[in-house]
């Protein structure tokens, strides 16, 4: 425990260290159009650029006079009737908005962001990037089952599934790999995230689900409470020694995280709709969300090697929780047999066909509702039930539907030839996924715009985290529905399953319908947020 506290210690002398050699990013009249600098047009301004080959841009405005320009939401005190000149672009995303006013009074607005890296990826080949995750989930079980003494001593702190996410996260952060340019995790996301649901949810008990009680709920409240007080409460906090924070820009990208973490992606676009947080804001918050969110779900994973004393501590019984288990793992066995070509041709063919069944109902169910929320007067009410316009909230309603229908048939007995295993594959797979969406690096990088965000999110999941623990105390709950009610709200479908999961894989389909509470509420929670933020800064 202490060299793991050690390493930590260190890891954030470097970051202290690292920070003080940012600098800033400059914009200027001057035209240079040397050999490092590169020429586009506003409109061209999109995707990813890479400091190692365009550690300039000169950005030039075709037939689009009298702009002010806006850099990162900071005015330029330039005018579109000039190029700009972008130097030593820094790693993260950059916004370049046009504004000014029109015959009739009004501010016409046009905004374009894009994104900059280090350097090109060392693989950028989807083929390539999904042999590493696999050959790094490979090494994680390899050796967390090693018998050598060192890795038992290691593995007895930090849990296996830990290092699924932090070996991929790494390997973004240092460029050997990069989230925006694979289509790994929406693949994962969008087919094998459903697949994996049906599969966990095909064994299902529903009756011994019931038995867990009120407990599960009461806590995923309780997760909710400490996200909605906790925003206004860091906000304030940080206030106190930077007053800038107060400013009416923040609260406005402060509500999309509120969003995010209560609900999960729709909501966080409906929270931006709503306040109108700018396009710049919204792209700093997205990495605070994630990098803060990622680093709490870390610190839950590290917290199941600790169940039990955890337990112990919250004077929890939780003696349901095993008998669920258990009794899943028992009706495991009863099926179990040597599993067949044709029974997981017969198990896969029907999960993919529930998995495509639920994407064509999401296509068509979403966009009906998304029409009549836009058709209703009460725009207001509109926006409260976003979610249930969105695609992604469907295909997770309808996978888990799909699954629990199933258990109630007698292809419940596929358990007996591994569902719930390659389920569990598939989720790791995903956990993999999740893990390269996070980059340390950018955040260093913008360590000027994020210090006082980042102090704001972390005092704000910290808030989160102690209504948790309390509520836990008060009610005896056990650690394992402190982990998925937290989930449920901060990681949503594709997290709470996850850590759900780390108990144990039977365990997954409490994640799964509580994260599907989670969408539905979501929206609400994050208004009540906002307001109480709002009013502070106001």
């Amino acid at each position: 425990m202490k060299k793991t506290i050690g390493l930590i210690g260190l890891f954030i002398c470097g970051l202290i260290f690292s920070l003080k050699s940012q600098t800033k990013v400059e914009t200027s009249n001057y035209l240079n159009n040397g050999a490092e600098n590169r020429t586009i047009s506003f409109n061209e301004l999109e995707g990813i650029f890479y400091a190692s080959e365009d550690p300039n841009l000169t950005v030039t405005f075709e037939g689009m006079y009298d702009y002010a320009v806006y850099f990162d939401a900071n005015d330029t005190e330039l005018l579109s009737n000039t190029n700009i000149f972008l130097k030593d672009l820094q790693r993260g995303d950059h916004t370049i908005t046009l504004r000014k006013k029109n015959a009739a009074g009004n501010i016409e607005e046009i905004s374009k962001s894009f994104k900059v890296k280090a350097a090109r990826p060392w693989l950028s080949n989807d083929a390539s990037v999904f042999g590493l995750l696999m050959i790094v989930l490979f090494f994680v079980f390899k050796t967390a089952k090693s018998e050598r003494s060192y890795f038992k001593k290691f593995y007895k702190v930090v849990p296996a599934l830990l290092l699924c996410y932090f070996i991929p996260a790494g390997l973004n952060s240092f460029g050997v790999i990069s989230s925006e340019e694979s289509n790994l995790y929406f693949i994962a996301s969008r087919y094998l995230l459903p697949a994996s649901l049906i599969l966990l949810c095909l064994s299902i008990d529903i009756p011994a689900i019931k038995r867990l009680g009120s407990k599960a709920i009461i806590m995923f409240f309780a997760a909710t409470a400490g996200i909605v007080v906790g925003g206004p409460l860091a906000l304030y906090v940080v206030s106190l020694f930077a007053p800038e924070v107060l400013d009416g820009e923040i609260w406005r990208g402060l509500s999309t995280v509120a969003g995010s973490w209560i609900g999960g992606g729709a909501n966080q676009t409906a929270m931006k709709e709503i306040y109108g947080a700018s396009d710049q804001m919204f792209s700093a918050m997205i990495v605070v969300d994630v990098f803060v969110a990622n680093l709490f779900m870390s610190v839950l994973l590290f917290g199941t090697g600790y169940n039990k004393k955890l337990n112990r501590f919250f004077k929890a019984d939780d003696s349901a929780i095993e008998s669920l288990k258990t009794k899943m793992e028992e009706f495991q066995l009863s099926v179990s047999k040597i599993a067949s070509f044709n029974d997981l041709i017969y198990m896969l063919g029907i999960t993919f066909f529930c998995v495509g069944i639920a994407h064509f109902g999401a296509d068509y169910i979403g966009p009906w509702i998304s029409e009549i929320l836009n058709g209703m007067e009460n725009q207001t009410a509109a926006r409260l039930m976003v979610s249930f316009g969105n695609g992604f909230f469907w295909l997770v309603v309808l996978s888990t539907l799909f699954g629990v229908g199933l258990s109630f048939t007698k292809y419940r007995e596929f358990e007996g030839v591994g569902a719930s295993k390659i389920g569990s594959v598939f989720l790791y797979v995903l956990v993999a996924t999740i893990g390269m969406k996070m980059d340390i690096m950018e955040l260093i990088a913008n360590w000027g715009v994020f210090k006082f965000l980042l102090s704001i999110g972390l005092i704000w999941i910290m808030v989160h985290a102690l209504f948790l623990f309390v509520v836990a105390k008060i009610i005896k709950a056990p650690f394992f529905y402190v982990a998925v009610g937290s989930q449920a709200n901060v990681g949503g479908a594709a997290s709470a399953p996850i850590v759900a999961s780390a108990f144990s894989p039977s365990l997954a389909p409490v994640g799964v319908l509580l994260a599907v509470l989670g969408y539905a509420v979501g929206t609400f929670g994050a208004i009540l947020c906002t307001l109480m933020m709002q009013a502070l800064s106001v």
